[in-house]
């Protein structure tokens, strides 16, 4: 006997590999359904919500035009279309986020208020989160140990799209919102661009990942980050692609950040916006007028250090930053501004395509020193020293710097170094890192006498 039930689509914007899919059609019917939240869709951003909406053309042209979508509180459309379908079942990939678990819990209940289930199958992961757990059944709070078990533990291979899915048409559909402006150069959007761009990397620039991934100069990541962030491609589907080599244990091992990310968040959901570890809240951070003038030149590129600048002149431009530049921003932020990770983990969840709430929030904290890594606060990236290791001719720099155009190899780096000073147009620098650093670790040594 068969049946008709909804697909409802989150962070799973694909048919291939998609568990939930599978169990639909075997049931029977299918109503695809993704609903515009605007609980999501609020904080999201320009570029992240573009991208987000070039996904669910792509999704629907996969499926011969048959998305159902519509706008609202989930709470109160997921029911509705469940009732206009007769659907007893909504499929769906299991959400581990904060916002996620609270609302699938709301919709469950309500499913089931009117006779109905929600049902989870499968995730945005290789390896749920809350799975992989010490021999003592506590979570894992660093990371090496972490990606020991999660190898370990393993994962289903990926699964290919059904032969034929029964999709049902004739729901009333709204039409995917027309995109906000965006200036940022996004990557081309829908699970056809993923697989696309994991086969371009497979078949050159992995090779020298291990030893390429950290020069912002080339182009030596995967760029898969938007794609997962949706779920047009699954890790499932990276992984199974990756053999033992260094560059590929590498890989392999990116991947494993991001599932470890995810399971502390799902342990500590609080640690989104708050520190992981308590003690180091009570942290003394500058506020006020000055403090923000200078958060406004961090955020437009104008600090007067070059490697700093060009990575979140990047992060306008792309709505992506190389993610060893992610790590140097954050440093400069936080220990030569001394303003809260908090508040620069807002702003590129904002700009970010890729912008993922345990990712982002936990990258950040990792740098800020309030997180998982056993590596303390005096963790303080130079951002001279960064730049000529890692742009060693400075063409990263001038690609983003174009202020700094002129200025041949390594030298941009230093432009107050040069003659005259740095070129017109290209601000001073708005501190002296080796004051800030000194004064990043006695508001340190400040906290650990008191605590």
């Amino acid at each position: 006997m068969t049946s008709t039930s909804v697909l409802w689509f989150r962070r799973d914007l694909r048919l291939a590999d998609h568990p939930a899919l599978v169990a639909a059609a075997g049931a029977g019917a299918v109503v695809p359904l993704f609903v515009l939240d605007p609980a999501l869709l609020g904080p999201a951003g320009a570029a992240r919500t573009a991208f987000l909406y070039r996904c669910l053309r792509a999704l629907d042209g996969s499926m011969g035009g048959r998305l159902v979508v519509r706008a609202g509180d989930p709470v109160e459309v997921v029911p509705q279309v469940a009732l206009e379908a007769d659907a007893a079942t909504v499929f769906v990939s299991a959400d581990f986020g904060p916002y996620g678990r609270r609302r699938d819990t709301e919709v469950g209940r309500a499913l089931k208020s009117a006779g109905r289930r929600l049902t989870g199958i499968g995730s945005p992961y290789a390896v749920d989160p809350g799975q992989i757990r010490k021999a003592d059944g506590t979570p894992f709070r660093v990371f090496t140990p972490f990606a020991r078990a999660w190898r370990a533990h393993g994962w289903a291979p990926p699964a290919p799209a059904p032969a034929a899915v029964p999709w049902v048409g004739g729901l009333a559909s709204e039409p995917v919102p027309d995109e906000p402006a965006v200036t940022a150069t996004l990557p081309p959007a829908g699970a056809a661009a993923a697989l696309a761009r994991l086969e371009a990397f497979l078949a050159g620039p992995v090779d020298d990942y291990a030893q390429r991934r950290d020069r912002p100069d080339d182009d030596a990541t995967t760029r898969l980050s938007p794609y997962l962030k949706f779920g047009c491609v699954h890790p499932r589907q990276v992984l199974a692609r990756l053999g033992r080599t260094e560059a590929h244990e590498k890989l392999r091992s990116e991947l494993a950040w991001r599932e470890f990310y995810a399971d502390v968040l799902w342990h500590q959901p609080e640690s989104a916006r708050e520190a992981l570890q308590p003690a180091m809240a009570a942290m003394e951070v500058d506020t006020g007028p000055a403090a923000d003038e200078r958060f406004r030149a961090w955020t437009e590129g104008r600090t007067g250090f070059p490697f700093v600048d060009a990575g979140m002149r990047q992060l306008l431009g792309e709505a992506w930053v190389h993610n060893r530049v992610r790590m140097v921003v954050a440093s400069f932020l936080v220990k030569d501004l001394h303003i809260d990770w908090a508040r620069g983990a807002r702003w590129f969840l904002r700009n970010l395509v890729d912008g993922d709430t345990a990712s982002n929030s936990h990258g950040w904290q990792w740098v800020a020193g309030t997180g998982t890594d056993p590596a303390p606060y005096f963790r303080i990236f130079n951002p001279v020293t960064q730049g000529k290791e890692h742009d060693p001719e400075g063409d990263y720099v001038r690609r983003w710097v174009p202020e700094l155009a002129g200025v041949a190899g390594g030298a941009v780096h230093e432009p107050w170094k040069l003659p005259g000073g740095p070129p017109a147009g290209y601000p001073g620098r708005i501190v002296d890192h080796a004051a800030e650093r000194a004064e990043a670790l006695r508001r340190y040594g400040a906290l650990k006498s008191e605590g």
